[in-house]
């Protein structure tokens, strides 16, 4: 959705740049929260509506802000409840986010970029390209979509309770919008999300690892995928830059500065013939222990097996449920706290993998983004 340029959309400000932007206007902080009511708990994007707020100061927001969520292309739901909303972000570009009930919880997983650099060889994301990151204000009007359209539903599971970062794009690399956006989602007067059930999930950039631990609080998940370098510098070629022994080494750091107790998520989707033998179960099992020694306690990581999820024009094929149980009996067996994911949305791409968007391939951009990071420089889009 297309706003004015000169208007502040104030879905861009978490609380401190909220509050600074009101007494620009000369105005109290406490106006500032009362307008982060009516957006967030009230869902209200109309100023005229802020009956609390003054007419004179009414009149001087429709000047200088507006409040323009991304607009809804469509949305389409799953036989199992599941969610899939297309957002149109700007003339030529879209994202998805999906929605995902399940028992005692509602799930969104939010999306970072319009497409990714990273080159992951199982992702369908991954073969559009990258075009550019998005602002706090298409990350977090995600949410907020999805929350108006879900409203007080009676069951729990109808109603969101967690926030994923593991749509499209890899959200450490659109890291200053991307920590604004995870901020409303925590702030009471945003989303009032705990910390806990917010996870951003990371293919492995290790110095962002170590800033996200610095300026957030959040859960980390990160995709793994392999439990040895050159399987996983095939499957996602980051690794030739951040190899498993400083990743791990990353996340180690990351939980000394959180609550004891709090674990890593290590996401491992299972291919057929690829990364599902038992050998390769043994070696995970064995790199999850050694972490768990070096983070000091037993319950400091967790694996989520995640069964491939098929797309058109890939080579790889999805694990049967037998290699996938017995994959996951011997992590089990070690010790090693394992869940297996269950595949949701599918019949409406919106499963793990499968979030692609309808936009141009920037193969040029792509290839732009790709030389930077071998570089070891921070990409940045065109």
């Amino acid at each position: 959705m297309t706003g004015n340029a000169s208007l502040v959309n104030l879905f861009d400000l978490d609380r401190t740049a909220m509050e600074a932007f009101f007494a620009e206007l000369g105005e109290k902080r406490f106006r500032a929260h009362q307008v982060m009511k009516w957006i967030y708990h009230r869902h209200v994007t109309d100023f005229g509506q802020m009956t609390d707020v003054g007419k004179a100061l009414r009149a001087r927001l429709e000047e200088r802000a507006e409040i323009r969520p991304p607009g809804v292309l469509y949305d389409k739901a799953s036989a199992d409840g599941t969610h899939k909303w297309l957002l149109g972000m700007d003339a030529g570009n879209a994202v998805e986010t999906v929605f995902i009930p399940d028992r005692g919880r509602g799930t969104l997983c939010v999306s970072s970029q319009v497409g990714c650099g990273l080159n992951c060889q199982f992702c369908s994301t991954a073969t559009q390209g990258f075009n550019r990151n998005l602002s706090t204000a298409e990350i977090i009007g995600q949410v907020w979509i999805a929350a108006r359209h879900l409203g007080n539903r009676p069951h729990i599971e109808r109603r969101l309770t967690n926030v994923v970062m593991m749509g499209m794009g890899e959200p450490l690399l659109n890291f200053d919008a991307v920590v604004r956006a995870m901020s409303l989602m925590r702030d009471d007067l945003g989303f009032g999300l705990a910390n806990k059930r917010v996870t951003l999930s990371t293919s492995g950039l290790v110095p962002m690892i170590d800033r996200l631990a610095e300026e957030s609080d959040v859960a980390l998940a990160v995709s793994l995928h392999a439990p040895n370098d050159a399987l996983r510098t095939e499957l996602i070629p980051l690794n030739r830059k951040y190899p498993i022994a400083e990743l791990m080494d990353a996340c180690v750091r990351y939980l000394a500065r959180k609550r004891r107790g709090e674990a890593v998520t290590f996401e491992y989707t299972l291919m057929k013939g690829v990364n599902d033998a038992p050998e390769h179960a043994r070696e995970l099992a064995a790199l999850m222990r050694a972490f768990c020694n070096k983070a000091q306690y037993a319950d400091a990581a967790k694996v989520n097996l995640i069964p491939f999820n098929p797309f058109p024009g890939t080579r790889f094929e999805r694990s049967d449920e037998a290699t996938v149980r017995a994959f996951q009996k011997i992590l089990l067996d070690a010790g090693v706290l394992t869940t297996v994911r269950r595949t949701r949305g599918d019949d409406i791409d919106a499963a793990c993998g499968q979030l692609k968007g309808q936009v141009m391939d920037r193969t040029r951009r792509q290839a732009s983004f790709r030389r930077q990071l071998e570089k070891g420089e921070r990409p940045h889009a065109a």
